[in-house]
């Protein structure tokens, strides 16, 4: 049997995740976008150059991060939540003068503490013209 999509409710709670983490990752703000992942060994991010693997590992790539994340413009965000607690935020961006499209895959579950990211996933793709 296939989940309920998109209940009003959840959707509603899981874009007002999408968007705090969006903020939180063009301010740099570290302890809101640690707010937003699962804190757990099992939560992954696959990056542009590094894979990792639990809450520890995504926490000390950000903080070795100079300056955070480069500014981007999101181009397109696809979000999708299946029954009450599952859901995904995927979306295509650019990043403020370059030239790649990059796409962002977030897995979300919420939780007794709220909608958290449990897997993401980030890729540039070839030059565009």
């Amino acid at each position: 049997m296939i989940p309920a999509l998109n209940l009003p409710g959840p959707l509603a709670e899981l874009t007002a995740a999408c968007d705090a983490y969006e903020a939180a990752l063009m301010s740099n703000d570290l302890e809101a976008m640690d707010a937003l992942f699962w804190e757990s060994p099992l939560t992954l991010r696959y990056g542009v150059g590094e894979n990792l693997y639990g809450i520890d590992e995504i926490r000390d790539f950000r903080k070795a991060r100079p300056g955070g994340s480069p500014q981007r413009e999101v181009i397109r965000r696809e979000i999708v939540t299946y029954g009450e607690a599952m859901g995904t935020c995927n979306l295509e961006f650019r990043r403020v003068g370059g030239t790649k499209t990059g796409r962002q895959s977030q897995t979300w579950l919420k939780t007794p503490g709220g909608w958290k990211v449990v897997a993401a996933h980030v890729s540039l793709m070839a030059e565009t013209h």
